[in-house]
Formats: structure tokens, C-alpha cells, sequence
């Protein structure tokens, strides 16, 4: 099938690299017209130029509420209509555990991980009433379902996105709008290289290596990728998906079957990137 998005307009924040890249150009191969909303504007151009006219791109900082309402405003004005958004922009944010997070770290990394997919909701959900309904996915995280899987702060931004997601479906679902949200484990994407202090540029360099570490931390004995996210939120982005809403679905591989993140873990990601030749930041 190649065409489960006929027809449709998304927006993907977060769109221009790791699982928003990857569900950019999956979306624009199913049939859509989709808008990549991001603040890596060299790359997020280079994404959607590879797609054609099919794809447009945004400059987008999710922790701002006009940049959140201005994507979505840009979708609809260049297609007339919005079907799907997905809330996919993040990072790992403050890396302290809770008897050292700092006020900043805190307001940042709850900015970017919940504040923008709940103006991402508001606005997707408002343009979605006027063509009678959509699909809205949130990019959760197993951090957000079990402990010691993330850092502090992360876990507990992540949390709340799955818990915004139900409290989201309960409210929409009788306007014809769904909302489920994805919590992916251990994907090779640049989020491990910048959590650690890495250029965006560095961090590109780490994801073949961190998919060869983690094919082993869980029961299926390879790394999740972007697209295997991307084929998550293309079935709850369809009508394949018409009577699921309010879910959290786990695409981890299997690791929260036991195995979650370690501190040796974590250090074994540093000394990889050490020998890749990158200057890794002091802990």
C-alpha cells in the first residue's frame, strides 16, 4: 500500500531529523502533503527539497505557543485543511536527577516536551473542527511508563504527555478527533548524542554506532529506527485507525519486558562516542 494518506495534510514538528524526518518522508510516500516544522533549518530544507512539492517546511520552536499556532496556520493556508499532526519534537532536556535539577533545566525541558504538544493539540485541534475531525499522535516514550528508562525531568515530561493524550481523546473524540500517542524505546536517532552536550552535527555522527550498541538492550535483538516509529504513527495517523483513540503504544522492541536503561549503559554511550573521535562533554 502507498496511499493510506491520500489526500491528507499533516504536520510533523520536529520533522527534520531522526523519527520526525523519517515519518516526514514516510507520510509524503503514503500520499500527503506534509508540512516539517523545526528549528534545524538547513536541514529541515534539505528534507522536504529530497520530497518535492508534496513537502513544505516551517521554522518551529515548540516551546513557544505563537511557532506552535503559526505551523499548523501555514498548513492550512498552503493546502486549506489540516487531517493529522504529530507532536514529535523533544529531546533528552536536563540530564540531573532530582536533588540537582535547577529551576532552568526544569521550565526548559517541560517547554519542550509538553507545553508544545499541548499547544500542538490546541491549535491541530481547532483547524480539525472546521473539516469535522483528524488524527492527533504525541510522541511519548517508555520513560514515561517505567522508571530508571530516562533522565528525571524527561521521564516526568513524558509521563505527562501520555496522561495529556487520554485527557486529549476524552475530549475531542466527539468532534471526530482521535489521539493516541507513541512511546518508542531505544531509537537510533541524534537524541542520545545531543542529551549528552553534542553539536547537532556531532550528533548525526552517532546513530549507526548507537544502532549497533542498542541491538542489544532488549529481547529483539536490534535497534528500533525511525521508521519503525513512523510506520506507528502512519496507522494511527489513518482511517486504518478509526476506532482507537486514547492509546499509549509501546514500540520498544520488547525492553520494557525487563531490561531498562542503566547507568553502565549510559557510560558505555560515552565511551562510544569517545571513540568516534567526538569531544564528548564532561558529565
Amino acid at each position: 500500500m502507498a496511499d493510506r494518506l491520500d489526500g491528507k495534510v499533516a504536520v510533523v514538528t520536529g520533522g527534520a531529523s531522526g523519527i520526525g524526518e523519517g515519518t516526514v518522508q514516510l507520510f509524503a510516500e503514503e500520499g500527503a502533503r506534509v508540512l516539517a516544522a523545526d528549528i534545524l533549518d538547513e536541514r529541515g530544507q534539505s528534507v522536504v527539497e529530497s520530497i518535492g512539492p508534496s513537502a513544505a517546511y516551517i521554522h518551529a520552536d515548540v516551546s513557544k505557543e505563537a511557532d506552535v499556532a503559526g505551523a499548523v496556520a501555514h498548513a492550512v493556508e498552503r493546502w486549506g485543511r489540516i487531517d493529522a499532526i504529530f507532536n514529535n519534537a523533544g529531546a533528552g532536556g536536563a540530564n540531573a536527577g532530582l536533588l540537582e535539577i535547577d529551576e532552568a533545566g526544569y521550565q526548559a525541558t517541560m517547554d519542550l516536551l509538553l507545553k508544545g504538544v499541548v499547544f500542538g493539540i490546541k491549535h491541530a485541534a481547532r483547524a480539525m473542527l472546521a473539516t469535522g475531525g483528524g488524527a492527533i499522535v504525541n510522541t511519548a516514550s517508555v520513560a514515561g511508563i517505567n522508571a530508571g528508562a530516562g533522565p528525571a525531568i524527561y521521564s516526568v515530561g513524558k509521563g505527562a504527555v501520555v496522561h495529556l493524550t487520554k485527557i486529549a481523546a476524552y475530549e475531542l473524540g466527539q468532534h471526530g478527533i482521535r489521539v493516541n500517542c507513541i512511546c518508542p524505546g531505544g531509537i537510533a536517532t541524534p537524541i542520545f548524542g545531543k542529551a549528552i552536550g553534542l553539536s547537532p552535527e556531532d550528533a548525526d555522527k552517532t546513530v549507526d554506532a548507537m544502532a549497533q550498541v542498542m541491538g542489544g538492550a532488549q529481547p529483539i535483538a536490534r535497534s528500533g529506527m525511525p521508521r519503525d516509529i513512523a510506520n506507528a504513527a502512519l496507522w494511527l495517523s489513518s482511517d486504518d485507525a478509526s476506532f482507537v483513540t486514547g492509546h499509549a503504544l509501546v514500540v520498544d522492541g520488547g525492553l520494557t519486558l525487563g531490561r531498562p536503561r542503566t547507568g553502565e549503559f549510559d557510560q558505555n554511550i560515552r565511551q562510544l562516542f569517545q571513540s568516534l573521535g567526538l569531544e564528548v562533554p564532561a558529565e
